[in-house]
């Protein structure tokens, strides 16, 4: 994998027939990836996301990101070992707090905690592991597993925040870490720098934990000319 790559990310508001083929040009144009948002109101990930692994033979892909609160670890694991599947490998796993949860009533008391246990959950689901889990918020019994074969156990995965504790807290876990929304480019050094003072009392080297930095946002009624996507929001995602 090289050390920088350029990915896109798609809202998730158009006809599900229609990302096969915006997830395909972008391949061809090439992008490193491909990924969507499950933002509150708009359709989950999931489904847009194997039309994408179908449509696409090299690119990564994902849902940058989603969120523990309205859909459990159980499910985010099955759904990310699906994915996996369907893409050949291709898939990694991002998670976030979310935003605009008070719309279905949802205040995370310890969303730090959550994070950082829905990760470690996760992982001990995909790993099949009988084993029980401790945890405040999602912990597991133990006694069975996933009942299927896991491709892939140790997908990667994406974590989405803009804040020193969750990271802390999620460092031991994460592959990469998503910055979402900024045009600053210290934030560039500042994320680089909260990751490297931390990665190793997580047990973890600096330099096996990336990042994503969102370089730029449009919202338009008219797309640019020869895009090959319809009107709406679409961001450039760059990975270092």
């Amino acid at each position: 994998m090289s050390s920088h790559q350029l990915s896109i990310a798609f809202q998730t508001d158009k006809p599900l027939a229609a990302y096969g083929p915006l997830a395909a040009q972008a391949e061809a144009y090439g992008f490193d990836g491909v990924t969507v948002y499950n933002d509150m109101l708009y359709q989950p990930a999931w489904l847009p996301l194997l039309e994408i692994a179908r449509a696409t033979s090299r690119v990564r892909i994902g849902p940058a990101a989603v969120n523990p609160f309205t859909c459990h670890p159980m499910n985010l694991a099955s759904n990310a070992a699906l994915i996996d599947e369907a893409s050949n490998g291709r898939a990694y796993l991002g998670l976030v707090r979310g935003g605009w949860l008070d719309f279905v009533g949802l205040h995370p008391k310890a969303p730090v905690t959550a994070l950082a246990e829905a990760f470690a959950c996760v992982r001990h689901l995909l790993r099949r592991s009988k084993e029980p889990l401790a945890g405040s918020l999602f912990p597991l019994a133990g006694g069975d597993s996933l009942r299927w074969t896991i491709q892939n156990p140790e997908i990667p995965f994406l974590l989405g925040t803009w804040g020193e504790k969750t990271l802390r807290a999620c460092l031991p876990f994460i592959s990469e870490v998503k910055v979402g929304g900024s045009a600053n480019p210290d934030a560039a050094a500042w994320m680089r720098g909260l990751i490297d003072s931390h990665a190793h009392a997580a047990g973890r080297r600096s330099e096996d934990v990336g990042w994503w930095w969102v370089l730029s946002v449009w919202w338009t009624r008219t797309p640019p000319r020869h895009a090959p996507w319809p009107a709406g929001r679409w961001r450039s995602i760059y990975r270092l």
